[in-house]
């Protein structure tokens, strides 16, 4: 069973295969690649850019202390959008929420980039993540749409490569114009960018829309939207909890969990906790793949800096490498051929996953050299690129066209979900561990955060991803 209401009714099918010789930039595919790739690349480096500029932009506004609120609002927006998305999608076509969510997204960055205050800037993220929430189903049910099945994992191959030259080059540019233009215009610049890709796919997804209509459908599902309004306030307190390790964050912790799990159990596809064979154990994937990555990820710079002493800018330049391979990783899995290989793929995507994760950890010995974490965060870029693009091609394909947008807003709220609790469950070990405080960290002072801390973490995440391995054969229908 998927996660689409029965009132849903039928889209139009997905278009067939009529021109076979023809790749994702050949003339009919070409205009609508080039935008949505430019949109999934705008978004990209919004998100490389804004980590540099938040320290001065809370620094500034006099925020530090919502500084966290900054980041956490974006998502737990996000999480109520997607399921709107979703939705959206799948009665109306994804024309209508993916220019809304642009829309809603530069409207966010404007707020942000003027805000005269830390709680209006904060809201200026929350309302980004709104936009970005409805953006990203929709690129994903475009695809489904709008190209044939032996397309997609080219197209979800060239949403990997859009973050790559944003990885290398977002945290440089974005330093560069807040030392000497302000940590504003990191956010006033992008809307004036989102103009051209907007031109160029606009009337390429017109005719696309045209060419498959989607009935008028019946009204949204409140059920739905309430448990996703409930799954983005659960985390929202799932997280302010994890910041406290007093007996007062209990309160919020087990208010967040009450509002989140019986959320989660009505928006995923029934049997996705318990790994159910097929779309299920698809969607769960996604959660713990990204979840593992991320939340180790989120802790290597601090660890570079606290344990080897190196500055910020080359601690954050040892993940560069995870960006390039990710982008190779996703590229391997849509080559010719690769289709009958797909649940290999996603084990062995897990697999290198794992081996990084511990082989980052290594840099704790001090006798290991400090790049052998870029070299093992490239082999861990390439595991997701080779498990994530593998993870949505499955999605489609085990989707029918009515409840594509239901199921791409699965994929993405799992994705998120996993983020949050393991990222969060980091910083609650970190925490408790004596992981040291954030202040010595970004003071780079060698050895205020805990080894002991730090090994944990990634050994715990290096336990996810294997978890993950052992999971992946359930993908397959039984």
């Amino acid at each position: 069973m998927t996660t689409a209401s029965p009132t849903s009714v039928d889209s139009a099918p997905i278009p067939l295969d009529d021109d076979p010789g023809g790749g994702v930039l050949s003339g009919r595919y070409r205009a609508l690649t080039l935008g949505i790739v430019s949109v999934v690349l705008l978004l990209a480096f919004e998100a490389t850019a804004v980590n540099t500029a938040m320290p001065v932009a809370a620094r500034q506004l006099d925020g530090i202390g919502l500084y966290a609120f900054a980041f956490s609002g974006y998502f737990t927006t996000t999480l109520f959008a997607l399921v709107v998305s979703g939705q959206w999608c799948d009665r109306r076509g994804p024309l209508q929420p993916l220019f809304t969510g642009i829309a809603v997204f530069g409207m966010g960055l404007v707020v942000a980039g003027t805000a005269p205050g830390m709680w209006m800037f904060v809201a200026g993220r929350a309302i980004q993540g709104l936009g970005g929430g409805l953006v990203i189903v929709a690129l994903y049910v475009v695809v489904g749409r709008a190209y044939p099945e032996r397309l997609r994992p080219a197209v979800f191959a060239a949403f990997s490569s859009a973050w790559v030259l944003p990885s290398i080059v977002g945290p440089v540019v974005s330093g560069a114009i807040t030392q000497h233009l302000g940590w504003r215009w990191v956010f006033l610049a992008v809307p004036v960018l989102i103009l051209l890709p907007l031109a160029v796919m606009g009337p390429a997804l017109a005719r696309s829309e045209r060419d498959h209509p989607v009935l008028k459908g019946a009204d949204f599902d409140r059920r739905r939207t309430v448990l996703a309004a409930m799954a983005a306030l659960g985390a929202g307190l799932l997280q302010y909890a994890g910041q406290r390790l007093d007996l007062i964050g209990l309160l919020p912790a087990a208010a967040g969990a009450a509002l989140l799990l019986p959320a989660v159990l009505g928006l995923l596809p029934t049997g996705t906790l318990r790994a159910g064979r097929g779309l299920p154990t698809v969607i769960l994937l996604r959660g713990v793949a990204a979840g593992a990555f991320f939340a180790a990820e989120s802790f290597i710079p601090l660890m570079m800096v606290t344990q080897r002493g190196l500055s910020p800018t080359l601690a954050g330049l040892t993940l560069t490498s995870g960006g390039l391979s990710w982008a190779l990783g996703s590229w391997l899995q849509g080559r010719p051929g690769a289709e009958r290989y797909r649940e290999a793929m996603i084990r062995g995507g897990f697999v290198l996953t794992a081996v990084a994760i511990a082989g980052a950890a290594l840099v704790l010995v001090p006798a290991v050299p400090a790049w052998a974490a870029a070299v093992a965060w490239g082999v861990g870029g390439i595991g997701m690129g080779l498990t994530v693009a593998s993870v949505s091609v499955l999605m489609m394909k085990l989707s029918t066209p009515e409840d594509a947008g239901a199921n791409s807003a699965s994929l993405q709220m799992s994705d998120a979900l996993g983020n949050v609790l393991l990222v969060g469950l980091s910083g609650v070990l970190f925490a408790a561990l004596g992981g040291g405080s954030v202040a010595a960290a970004h003071e780079g002072v060698e050895g205020a955060g805990s080894t002991g801390a730090f090994a944990v973490i990634f050994l715990t995440m290096t336990g996810v991803a294997l978890l993950g391995a052992l999971v992946s054969g359930r993908v397959r229908k039984a």
